[in-house]
């Protein structure tokens, strides 16, 4: 993970410096800018096939949400941003996101039902600070895919295999439930969506 700027920043700093139509991704993590790693093409595959299976899913419900190309969410304590792998948005209560017009970001658990990380090199910053801060953000649903098995064994166990970890809200704390195989997701967001943990794992050898 590349440090782009030593010096403490603000999240208004972040959003001022941040390069426009840049192909190179960056958060905010307490203060410091940090170039995410570049996306691999099973990591984009793994992407595009979860926001496939999501889209038809929301749309099968004729929920009001939608995923946007590029936002970020920002905890209310601290100064960070992060700009997850997918994003879920309920579009109504974006009204009530004082930073959503101009900036692009949102704060509030009402406006995000579900947000998912792929697990890349920096797997230390899914499993331990986004968790920590999408639970105090009170985001109801956190999926994080590891499909290479890249994470801490403390987080996939040991022998380390590919594994989903979904964490669930309940009563203001995260609940972990993982899956592997043939293992049927169970989502609160989507509890009929009919996915399992090798059909993600998989979605980039076809």
């Amino acid at each position: 993970m590349i440090q782009a700027k030593r010096s403490l920043v603000t999240f208004d700093d972040f959003i001022a410096w941040y390069p426009e139509n840049s192909p190179q991704r960056y958060e905010l993590h307490d203060g410091v800018i940090v170039e995410m790693p570049p996306p691999t093409g099973d990591h984009e595959q793994v992407i595009g096939f979860l926001v496939g299976e999501i889209v038809a899913e929301y749309k099968r419900l004729k929920l009001p949400y939608f995923i946007p190309k590029t936002a970020f969410v920002k905890p209310l304590e601290g100064e960070s941003a992060y700009s997850p792998d997918v994003l879920i948005l309920n579009q109504p209560n974006l009204v009530n996101e004082p930073l959503w017009k101009k900036e692009s970001t949102v704060s509030l658990a009402e406006s995000i039902p579900l947000v998912v990380e792929v697990v890349s090199t920096n797997w230390r910053d899914d499993y331990l600070k986004k968790a920590a801060d999408y639970e105090a953000i009170g985001i109801p649903e956190y999926w994080i895919i590891d499909y290479a098995a890249l994470g801490g064994r403390r987080f996939i166990g040991n022998p380390k295999q590919p594994t989903i970890s979904i964490y669930s809200l309940v009563e203001g704390e995260y609940q972990v439930r993982q899956f592997r195989n043939s293992d049927v997701l169970i989502s609160q967001s989507f509890p009929e969506l009919n996915l399992n943990a090798e059909q993600i794992f998989q979605s980039f050898l076809h």
